[in-house]
């Protein structure tokens, strides 16, 4: 899983060609610690689909500040650069699967 921080966001992220799934999360968040197994597999089993990563929000106050992160866990979804979806709080994996597909082509 990727790490992203305010460096590589833009590579990363906005100037990919891949779906991904940035999680913004803390250390100290406990439903972040809830859904983080989730998200690890969800990387796992998209591997080479959807590029997913997570973002300390501790750590990366301005990228956080950017994207109006206000909750945490909250879940991304960029396609093509943009942003087309979020996800907050604990969800399944399903839940997040499901979404993850109606942004594929």
């Amino acid at each position: 899983m990727l790490e992203i921080n305010q460096e590589n966001f833009a590579e990363e992220v906005l100037n990919s060609d891949k779906l991904a799934l940035i999680d913004f999360w803390a250390s100290w968040c406990m439903p972040c610690k809830i859904i983080a197994p989730l998200v690890e597999e969800l990387a796992e089993d998209l591997k080479g689909e959807v590029k997913i990563g997570k973002v300390n929000v501790d750590d990366n106050p301005e990228l956080s500040t950017e994207l109006s992160i206000m909750n945490i866990p909250t879940l991304v979804i960029f396609k093509e650069g943009k942003e087309v979806s979020r996800i907050m709080g604990v969800n399944s994996k399903e839940a997040i699967r499901a979404k993850l597909k109606s942004f594929m082509d």
